[in-house]
């Protein structure tokens, strides 16, 4: 009688399982250092806030007629009254214009503007393609040194993260509870690099934060 061969055992689902608890792991990790090192700095009561230059204030949806979606509205709204209230002297629209069709910062602007914000103190960043984008560029093209970052619950440790990395003296003041949870834990792994790595964005010619916000408009399109 022959004697029945046994195949060796594939070691395949161990090296699968493995990865995925290492990716887990470092999903895990970088929440907890975003979480961690933004703790004190982000804020709940405007009250609490330090001055500063401007309030930063991240893109999001806006619809095709330009009216603000609900978080970016929220945003917007919050930023506004810091500016009331004298907490900032400036604010700054930072979003999404990469079609002729769909213009963040173009909108916000004109929200702002529609609630008494004087002209000269609004600025627009067309290049804010990302949370990244937006704070680096705040601090090399608006010459930004101490800002508040306005956005939801969600949102705030990761862009307060970031907005220190970019060599903002930031603080984040939360303005609601909207959001994708999901995507946003996925978000600060790499946010969390984008620290680290410090990725270039895109250039352009200085507009001091202290200057007129008119001159940082892009100009009408016929």
């Amino acid at each position: 009688m022959s004697r029945s061969v046994r195949r060796p055992r594939s070691r395949a689902p161990l090296a699968v399982g493995a990865a995925v608890l290492l990716g887990a792991l470092a999903v895990a990790a970088a929440n907890l250092v975003v979480l961690g090192r933004t703790a004190d700095d982000v804020l709940r009561d405007p009250a609490q806030l330090r001055p500063a230059q401007v309030v930063i204030v991240p893109g999001s949806l806006v619809e095709d007629d330009g009216t603000l979606g609900t978080i970016v509205g929220e945003r917007v709204g919050a930023a506004v009254e810091l500016y009331r209230s004298g907490t900032v002297d400036a604010l700054l629209m930072s979003g999404d214009n990469s079609r002729i069709s769909y213009d963040e910062p173009g909108a916000m602007r004109d929200a702002a503007l529609a609630l008494g914000v004087p002209p000269e103190d609004v600025f627009t960043d067309y290049a804010g393609f990302s949370t990244w984008q937006t704070m680096r560029r705040a601090h090399e093209i608006f010459e930004v040194g101490t800002a508040v970052v306005v956005t939801q619950e969600l949102y705030a440790p990761r862009a307060v993260d970031l907005a220190h990395a970019a060599g903002l003296d930031a603080q984040g003041l939360v303005v609601g509870d909207g959001g994708r949870a999901g995507r946003e834990v996925a978000a600060r792994v790499r946010g969390v690099v984008e620290t680290v790595v410090r990725p270039a964005v895109t250039g352009g010619p200085p507009i001091p934060i202290d200057g007129d916000g008119r001159s940082s408009w892009a100009p009408p399109r016929s």
